[in-house]
């Protein structure tokens, strides 16, 4: 019989009147992989913070490796060989790998810092686990997916034989997740256990051994990996049958958004490169691209962040060009950051002040902010867009991501906006979450919004989009339509290969 690493028994968690966690129990074996799957809120993150010790359960206990786990206390965690990479990593970007994967390991009252012992340390890991990295270079300058690489390779310095990853695949590209799921097998050969956070059904039953979906905050059902389907698990961690919605053929309307020869320089390196394309009221233009290819950089001069070095962009047909954020707003335009918590919101501040953030002379008498009424916008989008966890009086803080992403999409929703700039909508989002934002897309589609949706998820953009442009390198392809192109050849364009002519016959002037 495999050895018991972890076991978690009636563990309960309550945030004033919510409940995260109730009577939650599970165990871990050595070597095994379990995967944690749940609605948005459903309590997953809180669970795994209990067990790294950031929150106090309010009843139940924690045993690893056959002995108490003291409550509330991280490094008593790390001490027992529990190992947390969280889904916003926290890293120092301005230090080498090597320090940032040394911190916090020595005493301070050391007179000198071991860095030769501790690198021979972290190069033997990299070896045994397959991860390889740097150790003189500077965090800042690393890929996404070599800055995860870190963050594991840190538990394991700490000498985990727990590994617990939270929506490890949330920021990494296809190919970097599955070197990164091929890896985690590899550990879990070796004797390492492990618990991932997914939304994502597929990399879930690839990787897993188990599956523990928690709904409401309780368990609510295991199933063994081999055994399941997509299917079964979505509906279990919603208690419905869940389906995504499929975009309807329609007549889009005239041209409300169109960027000519947009290029943006931003240090010294050019961010987007004679860019060109058109919106039409009613459509959803869809942007695919490998991550760092641009798309970040054309949501920001959109969005009125950043403005454009050359070329022209116009709206309903008048020059638009450097707006600002308060300009674009104003215009009609609402926006959907791909950085939910560092763009999106103020996790400081609580749901109703962060509904009326991006409008905020609306809610201003006299130079008050008016409460009540911003209370009530909030009550209505919680309402409306189904966000749980929390009242308008809330810190947002406490919100799960999915949560914090259906009030950003509500407080640009309900006030109908002429056009939504849409980045990474559905990224870290649960089934029944990713169904209900992409219907509400095409809710806005039918009202005659017109909808730029920028994202990496090829099935997300083929659903939705009406016409489909590649950014590579900071350029954009000829745009093509859903229907005459496949995944493949969609991916042939994400990689720059844009030999096909452009299937638009009608190009806006």
């Amino acid at each position: 019989m495999s050895e018991t690493v972890l076991d978690i028994s009636a563990v309960s968690k309550r945030f004033g009147p919510v409940i995260a966690n109730e009577n939650v129990s599970l165990s871990l074996q050595r070597g095994e992989v379990i995967a944690l799957l749940g609605e948005n809120g459903a309590g997953k993150t809180t669970l795994m913070s209990i067990l790294f010790g950031h929150y106090t359960a309010d009843s139940g206990h924690v045993t690893v490796m056959g002995r108490l786990l003291p409550p509330g206390r991280p490094r008593a965690a790390i001490r027992a060989g529990i190992g947390m990479v969280h889904q916003h990593f926290s890293l120092a970007p301005n230090l080498s790998v090597l320090e940032n994967v040394m911190t916090g390991t020595e005493s301070l009252w050391r007179p000198w810092s071991d860095k030769a012992r501790g690198r021979a340390k972290l190069l033997a890991l990299s070896v045994k686990f397959g991860l390889k990295v740097d150790p003189d270079a500077r965090l800042g300058d690393l890929s996404v997916g070599e800055r995860q690489r870190v963050e594991i390779l840190k538990a394991l310095y700490n000498d985990a034989k727990i590994l617990v990853l939270d929506e490890p695949t949330a920021v990494l590209t296809n190919i970097e997740a599955e070197q990164m799921f091929a890896t985690l097998k590899d550990m879990a050969r070796q004797g390492l256990s492990i618990i991932f956070i997914s939304h994502k059904l597929d990399e879930v039953i690839s990787t897993a051994d188990r599956v523990i979906v928690l709904r409401g905050g309780r368990v609510v059902a295991e199933r063994r990996a081999m055994e399941t389907t997509k299917a079964e698990l979505a509906g279990l961690m919603v208690g419905r049958e869940v389906t995504r919605p499929q975009r309807e053929a329609a007549t889009p309307g005239a041209v409300v958004l169109q960027a000519r020869s947009v290029t943006l320089r931003e240090g010294g390196v050019e961010r987007l490169k004679a860019v060109d394309f058109h919106l039409r009221a009613g459509e959803v233009l869809g942007i695919i691209g490998v991550s760092g290819n641009g798309q970040a950089a054309l949501a920001r001069v959109l969005g009125g962040q950043a403005e454009p070095s050359d070329g022209q962009i116009t709206l309903f047909g008048q020059d638009f060009t450097g707006k600002d954020v308060r300009g674009v707003v104003a215009a009609g335009i609402g926006r959907i950051p791909e950085d939910r918590n560092h763009d999106g919101v103020i996790s400081e501040m609580t749901i109703w002040e962060n509904a009326i953030l991006e409008r905020l002379p609306d809610y201003t008498r006299r130079g008050l902010v008016d409460r009540k009424a911003g209370m009530d916008f909030a009550a209505r989008i919680i309402e409306k867009f189904d966000v749980r966890g929390g009242t308008p009086s809330s810190r947002i803080g406490r919100l799960s991501g999915g949560n914090v992403q259906k009030l950003i999409l509500g407080r640009n929703l309900i006030a109908h906006p002429k056009i939504l700039i849409a980045a990474q909508p559905a990224r870290g989002l649960d089934e029944g979450a990713v169904a209900a934002v992409h219907e509400r897309i095409l809710e806005a589609r039918r009202a005659g919004t017109a909808v730029l949706l920028i994202s990496e998820d090829l099935d997300e953009v083929m659903a939705l989009a009406d016409r489909i442009q590649a950014i590579v390198g900071g350029r954009l392809s000829p745009p093509v339509r859903p229907e005459a192109a496949d995944a493949r050849q969609l991916g042939l364009m994400m990689a720059g290969e844009w030999a096909m002519e452009s299937q638009e016959a009608d190009h806006a002037v």
